[in-house]
């Protein structure tokens, strides 16, 4: 049979089992009441519940993690990650790159029989559009591939060749972001600012029916799809308000998957009763990386001694015990532990809490009860957790350091703290990286490296500036060049390596904690998984 014919014979056997439940109840009255059926239990499309609200669906100009869990699932990129690591496999690519002797060329071929949404053919004439439009329309991610890519040209039907305008190792890893999918050219235009948020027109899995970006996105199976087609009969994201009706909705089972964002709490309380409740838990480590960026050109982080001492001040294990219920994982790094190139620098250098070496490195820093270390941390008054950090170590250092150290944490609406922070107006600040790509330089080089400055006047143009660390160093900027540009990967290790230990002695930020991402999904809904890279992969998902 037919999907579709499939498809009406189990409507008609679901109204039919309505109609004889309808009578046997009316004919028992004295029968208590039952709760309304969840709206997960008759369908074969999953309803995922998120409070993310993506700003737009255009490729060429999303850059929010809000988008990326949509576009993973509807559009198909040159390459995709195998499942549960970092490691590249072809896509709509035929293979890996053929790169130069001289690292600047790359040339992929590209897979035949691909279809887009709309019914066009897939050649290297529709990849070649796809990525001049992803740098020439100039949306938030175009400086991924504008400051990289010299030309991009079509060497054959189904060929592509990329010229760069430096070497870059990680390259073919930037090929896999999501806003570098394929989009039709006949849906499409290139030219600057010229993007359609609310359509999408690609080769993934599914192709876009509806986007409302304040309550529901809709997704259907692309039924042409060149590869294996979902198990699932569509997506439904219902995007909820705030935490608690998310929290709510898997409890009650108003939907199958309920992922970003929910607070410790509100996890701690689901994992708990996942036992005696109808839905399942899924946890994994992510490459989300919360930290404390300190600036390196204002009191009292002027001071080397100053930001060292405040780097065996902070104890991880409180923050993950008390703040995040043991929810994320003490982090000694920049580089997460999903990569082999990590390395705890930051505990070996200062142990965790370590009390008695910071009051050694204050005192050698002329701190003293009558001069204390004073100091605001400043947070987004949106993030409870940050909030909730910031009041933490205040409370640990009044506690152990008896007046030598004193923190002031101050709130402050997202946009003002974000635009503020270049600007070198904050002393110190807790943010977080999520990583554009999975590779360590993308952990590195857009927190600490400087185009512009000295050792003396601190970054005047560069990510370190605009980190608000304001960190230079000319070793540093050598390092980062360096391995990016270095294609042996043993080398490049040892690069890192040399890298992590510099951060660890300069301190312009503090590695705090490597976030544990969750998702709660009905024990009727098979095959959920957490991803380090795509998150979700919702295609995966079997609802049968």
């Amino acid at each position: 049979m037919s999907r579709q014919q499939k498809w009406s014979i189990r409507k008609f056997l679901a109204l039919f089992t309505c109609c004889w439940l309808l009578v046997i109840s009316c004919g028992d009255r004295s029968t208590t009441q039952q709760a309304d059926s969840p709206s997960t239990s008759s369908s074969g499309r999953v309803i995922v519940g998120t409070t993310l609200k993506p700003r737009t669906l255009d490729p060429a100009d999303a850059y929010e993690l809000s988008a990326s869990n949509v576009l993973y699932s509807l559009g198909d990129r040159l390459y995709a990650y195998k499942p549960g690591n970092s490691e590249l496999m072809p896509q709509l690519a035929a293979a890996l790159p053929q790169i130069s002797e001289d690292g600047l060329t790359y040339t992929i071929p590209l897979r035949q029989g691909v279809v887009f949404h709309d019914g066009t053919p897939f050649n290297a004439e529709a990849m070649a559009f796809s990525l001049r439009r992803f740098i020439e329309n100039g949306g938030k991610p175009s400086s991924l591939l504008v400051d990289v890519v010299e030309s991009v040209a079509v060497s054959g039907e189904y060929e592509l060749t990329i010229k760069l305008k430096n070497v870059f190792a990680p390259f073919p890893s930037l090929l896999a972001f999501s806003g570098m999918c394929a989009v039709s050219p006949k849906a499409y235009e290139i030219g600057s600012g010229k993007f359609q948020p609310g359509k999408f027109v690609g080769t993934g899995p599914y192709k876009l029916v509806e986007f409302n970006p304040n309550s529901s996105i809709r997704l259907d199976v692309f039924e042409d799809y060149w590869g294996e087609k979902p198990p699932n009969q569509g997506l439904d994201f219902q995007i909820l308000t705030n935490s608690a009706n998310l929290f709510n909705s898997i409890k009650t089972g108003a939907v199958d998957v309920a992922y970003q964002t929910l607070d410790p709490d509100q996890i701690l309380s689901l994992q708990n009763d996942a036992t005696s409740g109808d839905w399942q838990v899924i946890e994994a480590t992510s490459n989300n990386l919360s930290y404390m960026v300190l600036n390196t050109q204002l009191e009292p982080f002027n001071q080397l001694g100053a930001r060292q001492a405040i780097a065996a001040v902070i104890n991880r294990k409180l923050i993950n015990e008390r703040v995040l219920r043991n929810q994320g994982q003490p982090a000694f790094s920049l580089i997460p532990t999903s990569f082999e190139v990590s390395e705890p620098t930051f505990e070996k250098t200062y142990g965790d809490g370590n009390i008695a070496k910071a009051k050694e490195l204050l005192i050698k820093a002329g701190f003293t009860k009558d001069k204390p270390l004073t100091f605001e941390v400043w947070y987004p008054s949106t993030s409870a957790i940050r909030k909730q950090v910031a009041s933490t170590l205040k409370e640990y250092a009044d506690k152990e350091l008896e007046g030598i150290v004193a923190i002031q944490p101050k709130g402050v609406d997202s946009p003002t703290l974000f635009s503020n922070i270049s600007k070198g107006i904050y002393q110190s600040a807790l943010v977080d990286w999520y990583p554009d790509f999975p590779d360590a330089d993308n952990f590195i080089h857009p927190l600490v490296s400087c185009s512009q400055g000295s050792e003396t006047t601190g970054c005047q143009e560069g990510a370190s500036k605009s980190q608000g660390s304001f960190y230079y160093s000319d070793r540093m900027n050598e390092l980062i060049e360096q391995q990016r540009t270095e294609q042996d990967s043993k080398v490049r290790q040892q690069i890192f390596a040399e890298i992590q230990q510099l951060l660890a002695a300069d301190v312009p930020i503090i590695p705090l904690w490597q976030a544990k991402e969750y998702a709660f999904a009905q024990k009727s809904v098979q095959d959920v998984r957490l991803d380090p890279i795509v998150q979700v992969p919702f295609w995966e998902i079997n609802k049968g």
